[in-house]
């Protein structure tokens, strides 16, 4: 599968594990609620390690695992519900997250620009949309006025 990540299309390596799956080599994703509750074995994992956030998961729960992972996914699963803009913007500039925050779920090709603005800079969209698409949505605005 590909995504976008800054504005080039790439194919995706990441592998999301739900938390009954065995850890596997290579780069994976995790829930928040993992990285709690096997925080010590996986600062070990051999391959790159990133974890997913849903809009209920805080921050403050990750917030030590920031040093040791390359993505923080937000998985967006009502594309009303604005909590991941604000995770994004606060992974941006309160924790001074420089890795990879992608976008997946249920988001809308209309807010990719506004998820740009706030710190996103990849896009995993929902099976069936094309990621092509989705570059020319990161330029819908030339001008900001807030």
């Amino acid at each position: 599968m590909q995504l976008l990540k800054n504005k080039e299309i790439i194919e995706n390596t990441w592998q999301y594990l739900a938390i009954d799956q065995a850890i596997t080599n290579g780069d994976i994703l995790i829930s928040a609620q993992r990285w709690q509750q096997e925080k010590t074995s996986l600062t070990t994992h051999t391959g790159q390690l990133g974890i997913r956030l849903l809009a209920s998961d805080q921050l403050a729960d990750i917030v030590d695992a920031l040093p040791h992972v390359a993505v923080i996914d937000l998985y967006i699963t009502d594309f009303t519900d604005g909590r991941s803009f604000s995770q994004a913007w606060l992974l941006r500039h309160r924790y001074q997250f420089k890795g990879e925050i992608r976008a997946s779920g249920d988001y809308l090709s209309d807010q990719v620009c506004y998820l740009a603005r706030v710190g996103v800079n990849a896009f995993q969209p929902n099976n069936g949309c094309n990621v092509k698409k989705e570059i020319n949505y990161l330029n819908d605005f030339s001008v900001h006025y807030q």
